[in-house]
């Protein structure tokens, strides 16, 4: 068991900078909504012929991006509205843990949060990933202290994931 060490990233930097990121990423997916959305229903999108579905498709992806903007927006109300607890090394992960783990000599550090798995940002030179308790690796890790190992199937292969730093 590798000794209890605090993490060396800044908490509320990070959120400060998922909450940049997210609303980057929300204006982009409006963006992309809204642009579509106008060219499905754009005079030149009208069929022309009974197998002609370009317009049909712009607004299934309209309506793809429209979706994708709602989740971001989710993510974001949860990075804005949710409070973030402050860890200590003897603590267990859960919801809102800033985790990192080390696994195959590399090291990575995991958000734990309801919602918005997936998402990631590289603050002070490091990778962030959103990890919901949804995923294999987050229901792995919850309940897990510092210096415990999470064990996980990955590709038929046995992968541990040590518990490096909580907060």
């Amino acid at each position: 068991m590798k000794s209890e060490m605090k993490s060396t990233m800044n908490k509320k930097k990070l959120i400060t900078a998922f909450i940049e990121y997210l609303e980057g990423e929300l204006l982009s997916a409006k963006d992309a909504a809204r642009a579509t959305y106008e060219a499905a229903t754009h005079e030149e999108s009208k069929p022309e012929n009974e197998y002609d579905t370009r317009g049909l498709e712009a607004s299934y992806l309209a309506g793809a991006q429209a979706k994708r903007a709602g989740e971001i927006e989710e993510v974001l109300t949860l990075f804005k509205t949710l409070e973030f607890h402050e860890f200590a090394p003897h603590d267990v992960v859960q919801s809102t843990a800033l985790v990192e783990v080390e696994t195959r000599g590399k090291r990575t550090f995991l958000l734990v949060m309801p919602k918005g798995g997936g998402f990631s940002i590289k603050l002070d030179g490091h990778s962030v990933q959103i990890m919901t308790p949804s995923s294999t690796l987050g229901e792995a890790i919850l309940g897990l202290k510092v210096g415990e190992v999470a064990e996980i199937e990955v590709n038929g292969q046995l992968r541990e994931y040590e518990i490096i730093s909580l907060a």
